[in-house]
């Protein structure tokens, strides 16, 4: 979809990459480290100052205590942290319970691992967790629960008691939970409570945060894996058939960002709300149903109402239509049959330059959307 914004012209709201870059001291530590020698391996598990500040992050923001020298490991991105975790804990068999609609790479690398996904969906119109479904999913091959929240695509932040229900069927089944938590910082009115901070779950979880969505850095693909230190050895084994290290001279300096920098994902996160709510309005004023996310910057609209059953011709269309180019959310999930799934549903992305907002939002309350 990126490809077809290039090539038709488009405003794309379709991939999650900011316009703006995070803050001007972190990029300036960048350079300063290229200048002054950081341009060799880095150290496995990360540079020591990375990883003793993703620890004070922990301990700062949760009252999570880590050791940085054996329960924190740097990953190239949050999406190696999910890659090494399933490759580096799963075995050929194991199920994994997930929730659909999916961030893309799981579904990949729960195969490439050899594991069986059990599927949860959140479904439209409130993306809930259905505890009844959830405990449906668990059989006795069950070893791993693999969480997303903040939920991409759907912007659901699970509540407390979401949680606590996941955490019990964790103890009671003496499952490990992998948790995707990279848009911890971006949430709109609503608490992010880490599941590692329940009863009995710090044992047993592994936290997958990175730097890229917290401060604008999408692109220095800067992750970390947190908890148990045989979860943690376990990432890190795999890891170091993967990539074993990346970025020395930007894990010092989102070491800074960590340290020095704590205040900006509050600022960045009330510059998305503003901007999450002008995309709303401008969906809802073309006609579509759109659904308030509760964090991270995307937004799902149904186009039904439009006339489309299918979110995929609707985005096909889209470019020519509007000039805008937007995601199928079908993709993000298994049964894309007719009326199932996310088949009517649609991402917008609302991380853009508020120009670029405006004109998105311009370009599609002029255009004719209905099928």
């Amino acid at each position: 979809m990126s490809a077809l914004a290039v090539r038709t012209g488009s405003v794309n709201l379709g991939q999650g990459f900011p316009d703006e870059d995070g803050p001007p001291a972190v990029i300036a530590e960048a350079v300063r480290a290229l200048e002054h020698g950081a341009n060799q391996y880095a150290p496995g598990p990360g540079v020591p100052a990375l990883r003793h500040a993703v620890a004070r992050h922990q301990q700062r923001h949760y009252g999570i205590e880590v050791d940085p020298d054996r329960q924190v490991v740097v990953t190239t991105g949050c999406t190696e942290a999910v890659a090494s975790a399933l490759l580096g804990l799963v075995d050929p068999g194991d199920e994994v319970v997930v929730l659909e609609p999916y961030y893309d790479s799981y579904v990949a690398m729960i195969q490439m691992a050899g594991g069986v996904r059990r599927p949860v969906t959140l479904r439209a119109p409130d993306f809930r967790l259905d505890v009844d479904e959830l405990r449906a999913a668990v059989t006795p091959r069950t070893r791993f629960v693999l969480l997303n929240t903040p939920h991409n695509p759907t912007g659901t932040v699970l509540t407390r008691t979401e949680l606590q229900a996941v955490a019990d069927l964790a103890v009671e089944h003496d499952l490990v939970v992998i948790t995707d938590e990279v848009y911890e910082h971006l949430t709109y009115d609503v608490e992010h409570v880490p599941i590692a901070t329940l009863p009995g779950m710090a044992e047993r979880t592994l936290t997958l945060s990175s730097a890229g969505k917290s401060y604008s850095f999408t692109g220095w693909k800067v992750g970390w894996a947190t908890g148990p230190a045989e979860l943690v050895a376990a990432v890190l084994a795999a890891k170091q058939w993967l990539t074993f290290t990346s970025g020395s001279p930007l894990q010092p300096a989102v070491a800074v960002a960590l340290d020095e920098e704590p205040d900006f994902p509050a600022r960045l996160c009330a510059s998305l709300r503003e901007r999450r709510d002008l995309l709303l309005d401008g969906l809802h004023a073309a006609g579509l149903a759109a659904y308030v996310p509760q964090g991270t910057y995307f937004a799902t609209a149904s186009v039904r109402e439009l006339g489309w059953a299918d979110g995929m011709a609707f985005c096909r269309a889209l470019p020519e239509r509007a000039g805008v180019v937007a995601i199928p959310s079908q993709v993000f999930y298994d049964d894309q049959a007719d009326g199932a799934g996310g088949r009517d549903l649609v991402r917008f992305a609302f991380c853009k330059a508020r120009g670029v907002l405006d004109e998105g939002v311009a370009r599609l309350g002029k255009a004719d959307l209905s099928a």
